[in-house]
């Protein structure tokens, strides 16, 4: 993939406007489902479209959890949301109108389809399907407006990490973010509990030493929730592709913030104040009361995507396939004997770097223009072979 001059990489985007002022990139039909008793309904609805933008998000649990609640609620009126169909059972504890509420304040189109009141599996398939054909045929005839770089929100993680992440491609991934927030837009990243011992490193970049204390707090709280647990987040991938402890890996996953001031500290689902460079506290407050903090990388991107990220770059050592619903996810692969292996798979080969085929510099460069191509439509690997995948589970958060 070829570096494009940069004046090129910021001309206008074309986006769809929301009411709250923000734009989307994607102008995506959201089919939700709001208890796992009605999962398969949703897919199946969805799978009639599978060449559309038609994504199936949604929560299994049946016990009320404010976290879920207000996720969905972010997620459904995420920038690249377009308008949402709501799958219940009918019986469960989802607050199901209080979601279609906030969906219809923010100005898109929303349906609820509740299959016990429908007359069950064929006749909820049957309503969701003519919905969305209505639908689709509608959000076709939306108009778009400029976008300018300086309106994007990007997240960033990596996973699947082997010890070419730190010195390949989270390098790579954190220059672009350098040259984001130097462009104006918000920039996210997270992994707390992968942040193990750079937090006084990142305290030291915070814009105020308050922000710096939230921090250093953030990083503790997780690394306490880890030592409850008896475990931490170091997988056996993890050392198979050679690296040797978290904090090891802490410095890989460091490496994809950048060098820009950090504006402060949200938790999943809340969006930065402004502008800049912004840390995501993912590990639940309060103490361990649910399991793992995040049970994979998609549960991860789905918290960015929450936080308003238009395009999540997703850098892995080892490889992955998954991408997400909602917003595109460019794979950075810093791993140059991964990517001849799964290339379909990837959007950008920073194992050139290692290599000594390209610089960090070049590589991040790439990605920043890959991601300015990708809010102005261009499909990404994850976009072109259909992955749409999507977790939510239970959580807790002090708000």
């Amino acid at each position: 993939m070829t570096t494009q001059n940069t004046e090129q990489s910021a001309a206008p985007i074309m986006a769809w406007p929301r009411k709250d002022g923000r734009k989307g990139i994607r102008n995506v039909i959201t089919v939700a489902y709001l208890v796992e008793c009605a999962h398969q309904v949703a897919d199946k609805i969805c799978r009639k479209f599978d060449e559309s933008d038609v994504h199936l998000i949604g929560f299994s649990g049946c016990s009320p959890n404010e976290y879920s609640q207000y996720m969905m609620e972010a997620l459904c009126t995420g920038p690249n949301v377009g308008a949402v169909l709501l799958v219940s059972l009918g019986c469960e504890n989802f607050k199901k109108r209080q979601l279609a509420s906030v969906v219809e304040a923010s100005g898109r189109p929303v349906h609820t389809i509740t299959i016990q009141e429908t007359g069950g599996t064929r006749r909820s398939i049957d309503e969701g399907v003519e919905w969305i054909n209505t639908t689709l045929a509608d959000l076709r005839k939306q108009p778009k407006v400029p976008m300018d770089v300086s309106e994007l929100v990007i997240g960033t993680i990596c996973g699947g990490s082997d010890g070419t992440s730190g010195i390949s491609g989270n390098p790579a991934a954190g220059y672009a973010f350098d040259r984001l927030v130097e462009a104006g837009a918000t920039c996210i990243f997270e992994e707390t509990g992968e942040l193990i011992g750079c937090e006084h490193i990142m305290a030291d970049r915070a814009i105020s030493p308050e922000v710096g204390k939230q921090i250093i707090a953030a990083v503790n709280k997780a690394s306490a929730y880890y030592d409850e647990m008896g475990i931490g987040s170091f997988s056996q991938g993890n050392a198979d592709g050679g690296l040797s402890t978290i904090e090891e890996k802490s410095l890989g996953a460091y490496a994809k913030s950048g060098s820009s001031k950090i504006m402060g500290v949200i938790k999943p689902a809340q969006q930065p104040a402004g502008r800049g460079l912004y840390l995501l506290d993912v590990v639940s407050d309060g103490g361990m009361k649910y399991g793992v903090p995040n049970i994979n990388d998609t549960q991860e991107i789905i918290e960015l995507i929450a936080s308003g990220s238009h395009v999540v770059t997703f850098v892995t050592g080892r490889g992955s396939v998954a991408a997400a619903a909602l917003s595109p996810v460019i794979k950075v692969c810093a791993n140059p004997e991964t990517y001849a292996r799964m290339d379909e798979d990837m959007d950008v080969n920073a194992g050139r770097i290692i290599a000594g085929e390209a610089t960090i510099q070049e590589v991040g460069q790439e990605i920043f223009d890959l991601i300015i191509k990708v809010a102005q439509g261009e499909l990404t690997t994850g976009e072109q072979l259909g992955h749409n995948e999507f977790v939510l589970d239970y959580k807790y958060f002090d708000r």
